[in-house]
């Protein structure tokens, strides 16, 4: 098989191969597609399990948001960059979590692209001769088309066993495998038809083929609504505040919460309304993928949730550390206010204290020089001091520019 190189075949080479092989191991379509459903997912795991991660990280992160949202309430510039320090202390990208959700979603349309191309990538057929095959059958029965183009090779997959000479004959070098064609039929289900919504409509028939068709698009939509659900009750279950214990209330009102309510309903409908315009393989693929989904993600849950129980309990015995600390504290400054209940205090400046003790020790040396001296009977003098500034009260006044002959006599010669 030969394709022009195209972004999308990064994805649509490797898993059409895969759900070829499949195929012709199986040689079932539907228990291929079974199958595929379930390798593709486990192909995804690591970027579920990344997707995970990041939502139960933003999950037990909300307590702590919404109490920055209400302490910077008019201020919403600070409350971003608070939110994100929360973000860059916390280890936490923002919308992680939403980033990692769309990349299923990115891979989903190609590999939509495997499905509604069987011949291109069951057959293993180049688009020039898928395209042969098409128009050739086209000419041959025009009424098993629709209107629908896209899905013209899942038609002409199926009725290729029906013209065989014709595309003998249009065609020399095409292959016995592929002249065999594809059973779409799964226990007695067309999975390469498109479900019938309108049951009332006179093409309508109550047999099992018909119902069976119904019932995937709606099993698979209610299968993602299960599976919302899960998630969101997981998601709850690791909402906890700054000491690491559950906090039901706060999950409850969380925005993310919200969103996932909304989305609960919103793309199940979307499912719903798509599995009814697609053929009936495609539905089945989402119904596989979201049972698998839903049987991971408690796992996923349990996983990630040891990790964040285990750094919640670091976080609240350090928080308990902290309180002991700061308990003691008080009972610290509650004893001394009682020792001392009218406030005083006394300088315990490093120089004012060592001041203080020198001039303790020079008066002690003083007072035992007076003290020898009285026994000895030795009568010790003042030393005669001159009050240089001229006021005794005030002997060191004079100051820088003291002059005594500033002021001289008051009399004057006559």
């Amino acid at each position: 098989m030969f394709l022009a190189f195209q972004l999308s075949d990064i994805i649509t080479v490797p898993f059409g191969w895969l759900l070829a092989q499949l195929y012709h191991l199986t040689s079932n379509y539907g228990v291929a597609m079974i199958l595929f459903a379930v390798l593709v997912q486990l192909v995804l795991m690591p970027i579920n399990a990344k997707s995970k991660k990041s939502m139960m990280k933003m999950s037990r992160l909300t307590p702590q948001m919404q109490r920055i949202q209400q302490r910077y309430a008019d201020d919403p510039q600070r409350q971003n960059q608070a939110i994100q320090e929360m973000y860059k202390q916390e280890g936490v990208s923002m919308g992680g979590g939403c980033l990692w959700s769309f990349v299923p979603l990115l891979i989903l349309w190609p590999l939509f692209a495997v499905i509604r191309q069987p011949i291109t990538y069951i057959l293993m057929e180049s688009a020039e001769v898928a395209e042969q095959i098409v128009a050739v059958i086209r000419e041959a029965d025009p009424s098993i088309f629709s209107s629908n183009t896209y899905y013209d090779q899942v038609v002409a997959a199926q009725a290729i066993p029906r013209f065989t000479e014709e595309l003998k004959a249009a065609i020399p070098g095409i292959s016995q495998a592929t002249l065999a064609g594809i059973n779409f039929n799964f226990l007695g289900i067309d999975l390469g038809a498109t479900p019938q919504f309108n049951i009332f409509s006179s093409s309508w028939a109550w047999d099992w083929a018909h119902i069976g068709a119904f019932l995937i698009p709606v099993v698979s939509a209610g299968s993602q609504v299960l599976q919302t659900w899960v998630s969101q009750k997981t998601n709850n279950s690791v909402v906890t505040d700054e000491n690491g214990i559950l906090d039901e209330e706060t999950a409850k009102k969380s925005q993310q919460n919200q969103s996932m309510k909304t989305m609960m309903w919103m793309m199940p409908l979307m499912s719903l309304w798509i599995g009814f315009t697609v053929s009936a393989g495609l539905s089945l693929y989402w119904f596989v993928g979201g049972v698998v989904r839903m049987i991971s993600d408690p796992i996923m849950t349990k996983h990630y949730r040891k990790i964040y129980d285990a750094e919640d309990a670091q976080r609240l015995q350090k928080a308990m550390e902290e309180d002991r600390i700061e308990a003691e504290k008080e009972r610290i400054r509650a004893e001394r206010r009682a020792a001392n209940p009218d406030g005083i205090t006394t300088n315990t400046s490093k120089k004012k204290l060592q001041k203080q003790q020198r001039d303790q020790e020079q008066a002690q040396r003083a007072a035992a020089a007076k003290e020898y001296a009285a026994r000895k009977g030795i009568v010790e003098q003042e030393p005669e001091t001159t009050c240089m500034s001229g006021i005794a009260d005030r002997p060191y006044c004079k100051g820088r520019n003291y002059d005594p002959n500033r002021y001289g006599s008051d009399s004057t010669e006559e």
